[in-house]
């Protein structure tokens, strides 16, 4: 019989109900089952804990499917939870060219899968052994629950190969997505790429926050560092923003930028696109002494395993520092780190420190963080990823 049984005093996180098994807590493994498949977990006394999903090419050997050693793991456990999660959600499907996401992960019940709806289409990324081996009950279930055009996966992120799976991209259902989707945004409009954009095509889980930034705009000169397709610097636009400076390293990114500023007709005169390196076009603004009103740092993450975390807070230090030599008196930083190992209150001391370094003084107005359709099991204090915060330069 197969089964997975912990040291002694390792079984304290199962039972707090935190759902990820490290290889280092594991003490044996009996008949390990192939990858993705549901395996019981033991303590070392020999009490069933949890069912889990197997992961033998990842440091998270196990991630758990239910901590009830009854529960069956067959097509009708995802589709209720599949259920669960998009009854979450109600209120977001109902808008028709609306996108949110309906499935995060291990904050619903499902480690390792993501499902965001763009319109008429699901985009799913599997991203776990687990999620993987369940691929076809899971679409299944997604067709069942959700009227959709077509389901088309973006399993094409490196945590893949943490788990010994090979990036993927495929329609799974239905209709392929055109090349650019069109969704809205409360008054806003944007064309997405979910075949080659970022994530599954766009940053959803910043959408509280792009709105957070409409209020400091007004006749401002914004700065907005990391682009991408526009989410903050349409919102800048719109708002009222005298000009707007948009720095990427992407070409494409900034074209599909322009795009979606005409798609508004919003006023492109006041928009010049950098293709450039952020922390380049900052250096040399604080050279020019060019000044902002308004800066947005929205950078990819920095760090993806803890062996690089201080080098991933020297570098948040020094762009968070920079942008700060470049506000005036008064203007105000919406800073962000997408990196889920860099704690909240870590990031807010880095922030402090790029301050000091800075000679400048700065109160904030609002801690931020992601969206709520990408909530945080009370478990699972990790899923809370995206952090941000918004400072006022008060000298």
């Amino acid at each position: 019989m197969s089964g997975i049984t912990l040291k002694p005093g390792r079984e304290k996180s199962l039972l707090r109900r935190h759902p990820w098994i490290f290889s280092g807590a594991i003490e044996s493994v009996t008949a390990p089952p192939e990858p993705g498949a549901t395996i019981p977990v033991y303590s070392h006394k020999g009490q069933v804990l949890a069912l889990a999903a197997w992961s033998p090419a990842s440091q998270i050997r196990a991630r758990v499917w239910s901590f009830a050693a009854s529960t069956r793991i067959d097509a009708d456990f995802f589709q209720q939870r599949l259920r669960t999660a998009i009854a979450l959600r109600n209120n977001l499907l109902a808008q028709p060219q609306g996108a949110c996401r309906l499935v995060n992960a291990e904050a619903d019940g499902v480690p390792g899968l993501i499902v965001d709806r763009y319109a008429g289409f699901l985009i799913c990324q599997f991203l776990s052994a687990g999620s993987d081996y369940w691929r076809d009950a899971i679409v299944a279930a997604l067709q069942a629950l959700v009227p959709c055009r077509g389901i088309y996966e973006r399993s094409d992120a490196d945590i893949r190969q943490k788990e010994g799976l090979e990036p993927l991209i495929a329609t799974l259902a239905g209709e392929a997505p055109p090349a650019l989707l069109e969704i809205r945004e409360a008054d806003l409009r944007y064309l997405v790429d979910v075949q080659h954009g970022h994530k599954t095509g766009f940053y959803l889980d910043q959408r509280d926050n792009r709105l957070q930034l409409a209020p400091l705009c007004h006749e401002a000169e914004v700065l907005n560092g990391f682009a991408y397709s526009g989410g903050f610097g349409l919102r800048a636009l719109q708002a009222g923003a005298r000009s707007l400076v948009n720095v990427d390293s992407s070409e494409q990114a900034l074209a599909l930028l322009d795009q979606n500023v005409e798609l508004n007709q919003l006023d492109a005169g006041r928009v010049t696109n950098l293709h450039e390196d952020m922390f380049t076009t900052l250096r040399r603004f604080h050279e020019e002494k060019r000044k902002f009103d308004v800066i947005v740092l929205d950078p990819p993450k920095f760090v993806d395993s803890k062996a690089h975390l201080e080098r991933a807070c020297r570098g948040y230090k020094d762009i968070n520092r920079l942008a700060m030599l470049n506000l005036r008196p008064g203007g105000c930083l919406l800073t962000f780190s997408c990196s889920g190992l860099l704690a909240t209150d870590l990031f807010q001391k880095v922030v402090a420190d790029a301050a000091v370094d800075a000679g400048r003084n700065g109160l904030i107005l609002r801690q931020l963080q992601q969206a709520s359709d990408h909530p945080v099991a009370l478990s699972f204090p990790e899923g809370r990823y995206l952090k941000g915060l918004l400072v006022k330069m008060v000298d």
